[in-house]
């Protein structure tokens, strides 16, 4: 890392969702959105193969924030209201 590469912050929150598929991963990742503060940052895992379409679709349609994704690990960004 150079020294003007910006260290990330670290997450308010983590959730491994291992494998769950698209219904029940949207579902579970706006329950747990809604329980954190606006800016909050979340860590999530998904390893379905289908979360590489799925969160940052969802992250769109929702306006939340897609900081990073790299399959299985997507840091999302809660909305500010």
């Amino acid at each position: 890392m150079s020294a003007s590469t910006p260290v990330p912050r670290p997450a308010d929150a983590h959730w491994d969702a291992g494998d769950l598929g698209c219904g029940e991963l949207v579902l579970e990742l706006r329950r747990r959105l809604e329980t954190m503060q606006p800016g909050q940052l979340l860590q999530l895992i998904a390893r379905d193969p289908g979360a590489r379409a799925d969160v940052p679709a969802w992250c769109r349609m929702t306006g939340h924030a897609l900081i990073a994704d790299e399959h299985p690990v997507y840091r999302i960004r809660r909305k500010e209201s």
